[in-house]
C-alpha cells in the first residue's frame, strides 16, 4: 500500500513542475511513513531527513535488526524529505531526535539554539553533484554554476550549503545561480529530465538511478573521504543523530541507549555486505531493482564510520565550509565542543 501512494504521489508531481516542492513532500512522506518498534520499553521519536536515502541507512537498519528494541526502547522513526523540516521538527519539541547532517548543529547555535550530534554517523557528505546529460557540455566544474538552475531537496538544507560553498569556493556568488526546491528521488530526476534545473546535489538511490537511466553523469562525487577531501578540504561529518543538549543532559539513561544501538550498526554495516545490508531493508526502497539498490549501498559505504565517533578535524571542515557564504556564522564565534559529544559513542564501543 505505501509503495502505490508514493508512486501515486510521485505520478500527480509530474504533472506540474511548478509544484515540485510540495510533491516532494508528499513523495517522500508516502515514503517514509514512519516505523513503529515493538511498542514496548522507552519512546523515542525520531524525524529523519528521508528514511528511504542511503546516507540515511542506519536508522532504518537499526530498527529492522532489533537493537533499539534490544536496549528497551520503542522508537518510532518518521521522515521528511529534507534535513532542514527534520531539524526544524526537532527544535519545535515535535520529536526527541532528528537523523540528518552535523552542519544544522552549527547553523542552530548561532540562532541561540543548543543542539549537539551524540552519534556521528559520516565522515564525508554522500552527496554527489549531477548534472544533467542536456547541459553537460555547460557544466564541467563549479565554475559553470553562473546563470545555472541547480536542485536541492530543500532551501536551508545540507545541499543547499553544500552547492552554495562549492560555488563560492569556485568564484561564483550565490547570487549568481538559482537553487531549486526538489526534493529527492522521483521528483529529483523528474526535474532533471524535463529542463526545470541543469544539475544538482543528491544522494543514492536517487545517483544510482539516474545514471542508470542516463539522465546525467557526476560532476563531483564525495561519497568517499578521499572525495571529501578533493572537495571540500578534509573530513565532512554529515549524517548524524542529533538532539537538544538539554534533553540529552536530562536523558542520559535513553540517549546511551540509541548510542548503544546506532553504534552496533554501524559495526554490523562494516562486517557486511552492500546486498546483505539491502536484504534488510523494507522491499519498497529498492523500487522494483534490488540489484541497483545494493549498488547504490555499496558506493556510499565508505561515507559510513564504523564507531560513531566524530572524525578528526571534521568540525572544523564543516565551520570553513558554513563561514564560506554564511553570514551568520561568518560574523559569529562558534563553539565546536559544544555542536557534538562523543561521551556516549565512548561507552558503546567500551
Amino acid at each position: 500500500m505505501r509503495t502505490t501512494v508514493r508512486y501515486a504521489a510521485v505520478a500527480a508531481c509530474l504533472l506540474s513542475l511548478s509544484s515540485l516542492t510540495a510533491c516532494a513532500d508528499d513523495a517522500a512522506n508516502a515514503a517514509g511513513a514512519g516505523s513503529k518498534g515493538d511498542g514496548k520499553g522507552t519512546k523515542v521519536k525520531i524525524m529523519v531527513g528521508g528514511l528511504d536515502k542511503v546516507i540515511y541507512l542506519p536508522a532504518m537498519l537499526t530498527q529492522r535488526l532489533g537493537y533499539f528494541d534490544a536496549e528497551g526502547l520503542d522508537v518510532e522513526l518518521l521522515s521528511e524529505p529534507a534535513g532542514v523540516q527534520a531539524e526544524t521538527a526537532l527544535v519545535s519539541g515535535q520529536v526527541q531526535g532528528a537523523v540528518g547532517f552535523y552542519d544544522h548543529t552549527l547553523d542552530l547555535q548561532v540562532k541561540g539554539k543548543e543542539v549537539e550530534s551524540v552519534v556521528q554517523f559520516s565522515q564525508a557528505p554522500g552527496e554527489v553533484e549531477i548534472v544533467s546529460t542536456k547541459a553537460e557540455g555547460d557544466i564541467t566544474s563549479p565554475k559553470d554554476f553562473k546563470g545555472k538552475k541547480l536542485g536541492i531537496t530543500g532551501l536551508g538544507s545540507s545541499t543547499d550549503f553544500l552547492t552554495k560553498y562549492l560555488a563560492v569556493k569556485n568564484g561564483v556568488k550565490v547570487s549568481e545561480f538559482t537553487p531549486v526546491a526538489v526534493g529527492a528521488g522521483p521528483t529529483f530526476i523528474a526535474a532533471l529530465r524535463q529542463g526545470a534545473i541543469d544539475g544538482g546535489m543528491t544522494t543514492d538511490p536517487t545517483v544510482a538511478t539516474i545514471l542508470d537511466k542516463k539522465a546525467g553523469k557526476i560532476l563531483l562525487d564525495m561519497r568517499t573521504p578521499e572525495g571529501s577531501q578533493a572537495a571540500l578540504g578534509g573530513p565532512y561529518p554529515s549524517s548524524s543523530l542529533y538532539m537538544q543538549t538539554s534533553w540529552v543532559n536530562g536523558h542520559k539513561d535513553t540517549v546511551q541507549k540509541l548510542a548503544n544501538a546506532f553504534v552496533k550498526t554501524l559495526k554490523w554495516m562494516s562486517t557486511h555486505s552492500a546486498t546483505e545490508i539491502a536484504d534488510k531493508m523494507p522491499a519498497d526502497y529498492s523500487q522494483g531493482n534490488k540489484m541497483l539498490y545494493s549498488v547504490a549501498i555499496k558506493n556510499t559505504l565508505p561515507m559510513f564510520t564504523k564507531d560513531g565517533v566524530m572524525p578528526k578535524g571534521g568540525p572544523e571542515t564543516v565551520e570553513k565550509v558554513l563561514k564560506a557564504f554564511n553570514p551568520n556564522i561568518q560574523n559569529a564565534k562558534v563553539d565546536l565542543d559544544k555542536t557534538y559529544t562523543t561521551e556516549f559513542v565512548q561507552k558503546a564501543t567500551g
